[in-house]
């Protein structure tokens, strides 16, 4: 209650105490900005106290390895996680950044980056803005990361930015004078549009997702990989057992693991495999063929495209009596 009362008064300049927190309710009931007020009231609510005990609860894996992932986060200020669709990459850079930021004032962004994606849309360039007379005047303008920093330098807490398929656009051009600055974090550089000095916050934190079977990691150019940590995920079995255990979804689980065992095995390349995330589903009994037919045949098509041998084998008329359907 405290912490809601705080906000209302960073709104309106007004203290407001626990005690008087109905009214506090209703008046923000008739606040212009009310639905955005309790957005921010449930964000922010949500990255409070998140321990290393319930991020490993949540994300399934040991503590320990959590642990030495967060420190390599830390030491190096940015990671990438990278692996084979349906390992959960996004999932987790979620969760690690909601508890690299618990207990402070930092925040969590994320931006996904696509083959278009470009310095302009992600440092600064010059855009076109429309002036009152209807002409245009065309000014430099920050992009999302120049954002995202000028929002940290106000914070006292660690900010996190998720960069969601990384490895989509050309990093070395889309990261210009960053390439420098994520070595050199102490170091400032002038911006190549404007000239600005610009430095990376010292509370900002970068974390990455890459889908290997897009692009493997060694294609990645070289300078910008030892810029990063990198966490590789590969298919967990065990998370699919403990997460329908939970969900009581009476799944015969250990059926599927034997079905993705064999198929991992006829891939044969880690950047391939099949991961658990397309069947962490509460009612995968009922969803099953549909997820097989649907999503799994498919990929398998297109990676065995030369081998329809291969791809019949794990075809749902070939696995559903495997897994008792």
């Amino acid at each position: 209650m405290d912490y809601i009362a705080k906000r209302f008064e960073n709104w309106n300049g007004t203290p407001y105490k626990s005690s008087h927190i109905k009214e506090l309710a209703d008046a923000v009931l008739f606040l212009e900005k009310r639905d955005q007020f309790l957005k921010d009231v449930y964000e922010e609510e949500t990255l409070i106290n998140y321990t290393i005990d319930a991020l490993a609860g949540d994300i399934g894996l040991e503590k320990g390895l959590l642990e030495k992932w967060l420190q390599a986060i830390d030491r190096k200020g940015q990671a990438i996680i990278f692996g084979p669709p349906g390992t959960g990459k996004t999932f987790l850079a979620e969760h690690l950044a909601r508890h690299l930021v618990s207990d402070g004032d930092g925040f969590v962004e994320l931006v996904q980056f696509h083959p278009a994606y470009a310095y302009e849309d992600f440092i600064q360039g010059i855009r076109p803005q429309a002036r009152p007379d209807g002409t245009l005047e065309y000014s430099v303008v920050p992009g999302r990361f120049l954002e995202f920093c000028r929002k940290a330098q106000d914070k006292d807490g660690i900010c996190v930015l998720i960069i969601d398929e990384i490895n989509r656009a050309n990093l070395a051009r889309v990261f210009g004078e960053l390439m420098y600055l994520l070595e050199y974090r102490n170091k400032d550089i002038p911006l190549s549009v404007d000239g600005t000095l610009f430095q990376i916050p010292e509370n900002v934190r970068i974390i990455g997702t890459m889908n290997t079977a897009d692009r493997s990691i060694a294609l990645v150019d070289h300078a910008l990989r030892r810029r990063f940590a990198f966490i590789q995920l590969r298919p967990n079995f065990d998370i699919l057992r403990r997460y329908h255990a939970r969900e009581g979804t009476e799944f015969p689980v250990e059926s599927l693991v034997s079905v993705l065992t064999n198929l991992n095995r006829e891939i044969k390349d880690p950047h391939y495999e099949l991961g658990i995330s397309y069947f962490l589903c509460k009612d995968l009994n009922a969803e099953m063929e549909g997820i097989w037919r649907m999503e799994i045949e498919p990929y398998l098509d297109e990676y065995f495209f030369d081998n329809r041998t291969s791809a019949d084998k794990f075809r749902w008329e070939s696995i559903r009596s495997s897994l008792g359907f």
